[in-house]
């Protein structure tokens, strides 16, 4: 496809890496969100939720990108964040007010430690899947508070 092409359809490079990172990536990071909503015991909720979204990470290096605001004048990438962010608030206070989270675990940890997950697959070398899985089961037991089932 020429630049102009590009230009024409998509209003730039910009415009293009929206046009298929929306597809790819907001479409799962939305439903990832519809359905840990759905859960309704919260450690569930927040086991699902962090589960997925790293599998997501690890599937799709366009989530990577997503997550480390690789495009920032991407506006519709900008706004997953944003909700991304919301939904992390929102597991955050009611695993806190529920007990099943570390009474000092906070909505930013949530968010470093998905931000972690995306730079050390971006930038680190890439784990066997096996060792990714048992990676997010530590990051989970870390954040349960302790003597919670």
């Amino acid at each position: 496809m020429s630049k102009a092409t590009i230009f024409n359809r998509f209003g730039g490079r910009i415009g293009l890496i929206e046009a298929v990172i929306s597809e790819v990536v907001a479409t799962e990071i939305y439903a990832i969100i519809d359905r840990t909503r759905a859960v309704d015991d919260v450690w569930e909720r927040l086991t699902y939720y962090v589960t997925a979204i790293r599998d997501l990470q690890y599937r799709q290096p366009a989530t990577v990108d997503t997550m480390l605001q690789t495009y920032p004048d991407a506006q519709t990438l900008m706004e997953i964040c944003r909700v991304g962010g919301e939904t992390n608030e929102e597991l955050v206070a009611a695993g806190r007010a529920s007990g099943a989270l570390r009474p000092e675990f906070t909505a930013e940890d949530l968010h470093a430690l998905l931000h972690d997950s995306a730079l050390v697959l971006k930038h680190g070398t890439r784990p066997r899947r096996e060792e990714y899985d048992r990676r997010t089961a530590y990051l989970l037991d870390g954040m349960r508070a302790q003597g919670t089932p």
